[in-house]
């Protein structure tokens, strides 16, 4: 399979929209400024609503009011995250498509869309289940805060666990 990935990812890096990524100097800094910033937005976004449920922020809110204000803006942004990620895979194909690390974030980018799709159906169609819950809805938080770290670590593990 890594002979197959090594193979692919030559070839990609052969195209010509790889060719302009890589030697265009503003290219690769600004995708990557953007796809970081999009990642503080669903990272503070999913974590907000976590906290919450936590009773750590926005107590005065209701639980649901806070997860309408702050989840649906994460679905748009993953849409940028895609495309920037996939840019930058383009234009570097060999540092991600050959990196056990970068698999390892995909995987919990998975299950992270996952946790965030299942709270917000769950808080929006029954507003009190967190709430009478706490136990459930508390796991549930931890393991979404416990996730987005996870990416944003292996985001930044990426750069340093490259294939030779």
């Amino acid at each position: 399979m890594e002979a197959l990935l090594i193979t692919f990812s030559k070839w990609l890096a052969s195209t010509g929209l790889s060719h302009v990524i890589q030697t265009v100097s503003w290219i690769i800094p600004t995708l990557q400024t953007i796809h970081i910033l999009c990642v503080a937005i669903v990272f503070s976004s999913a974590v907000l609503v976590n906290l919450r449920i936590f009773g750590l922020f926005e107590r005065d809110e209701p639980l649901h009011a806070v997860a309408r204000r702050f989840l649906p803006p994460v679905w748009p942004v993953l849409l940028i995250l895609l495309l920037t990620g996939s840019l930058l895979i383009i234009g570097e194909p060999r540092r991600s498509l050959v990196n056990t690390t970068f698999y390892l974030k995909m995987s919990l980018l998975l299950v992270a869309i996952l946790l965030t799709a299942i709270l917000q159906r769950t808080v929006l169609s029954s507003p009190d289940f967190i709430e009478n819950r706490r136990a459930a809805g508390r796991a549930l938080a931890t393991a979404s805060i416990l996730v987005w770290c996870g990416i944003l670590f292996a985001g930044r593990w990426i750069a340093y666990t490259q294939a030779g």
